[in-house]
């Protein structure tokens, strides 16, 4: 379980977040809406370690984290996948997928079957070079990259931004196939609303840096939503 409590972080003398208290409970998909530019991805970033958070406190399955640096966070389970995706366009796909062993046990140096399984393409062009594959199969194999560091907390960047329908849709399984896991927290941010609707279990909007809405799937009204993600 994730929960952070009155989180602030600036980028030099601009505050972006403002006293952001928000919880992700293990095995539920926890969804962060807004519109563009009003901390979305500044939020993830202060959560992966990608950029110091100025205040607050961040607290994960019960350890509260100091400000540690990114690798040593994901060392920690928490798995990143960046807006852009953020693969190596000249490594392989296999070795794309090899990074993560860095938060690993010697021992568990593998990938699971179930990446392949779930993402049956990334067997198909283990060999291709990263760079050479379609803005859908990148973010397949930032998806599985994460996975393979066997995170307790997976954020996930607009993962549906310029992919294809099919994609989104498999995407989409894939992200409840590890709800469904009841082994981690998955933080979802998301512009598509009727994707991130269909997924979230519970809903934290954003305007101005400020949480504006919260609250559990059952108690936010679809069209009570939508108004305040559309602001």
């Amino acid at each position: 379980m994730l929960e952070t409590k009155n989180l602030t972080l600036h980028y030099g003398g601009s505050q972006i977040l403002y006293g952001i208290d928000m919880q992700a409970e293990t095995g539920k998909i926890t969804c962060v809406m807004g519109t563009n530019g009003v901390g979305k991805t500044s939020l993830l970033k202060a959560l992966s370690g990608t950029h110091h958070r100025s205040g607050g406190e961040v607290v994960l399955n019960g350890e509260s984290l100091a400000k540690p640096a990114a690798h040593q966070l994901a060392h920690k389970g928490v798995g990143y996948v960046p807006q852009g995706r953020m693969i190596f366009p000249l490594l392989t796909v296999r070795e794309n997928m090899e990074t993560a062993y860095a938060c690993l046990p010697r021992g568990e140096h593998m990938i699971p079957d179930e990446i392949y399984e779930l993402f049956p393409v990334l067997k198909e062009m283990q060999h291709r070079r990263g760079g050479d594959l379609s803005g859908g199969q990148q973010q397949q194999l930032a998806i599985a990259r994460a996975m393979i560091t066997k995170p307790k907390l997976l954020l996930l960047d607009e993962p549906t931004e310029g992919i294809q329908p099919n994609i989104i849709q498999q995407i989409g399984r894939v992200i409840e196939y590890l709800r469904d896991q009841n082994t981690m927290a998955i933080v979802l941010v998301e512009q598509f609303f009727s994707f991130a609707y269909g997924l979230a279990d519970s809903f934290y909007v954003l305007n101005q840096g400020r949480v504006t809405l919260s609250g559990a799937k059952a108690d936010v009204a679809e069209d009570k939503l939508l108004a305040a993600v559309s602001v």
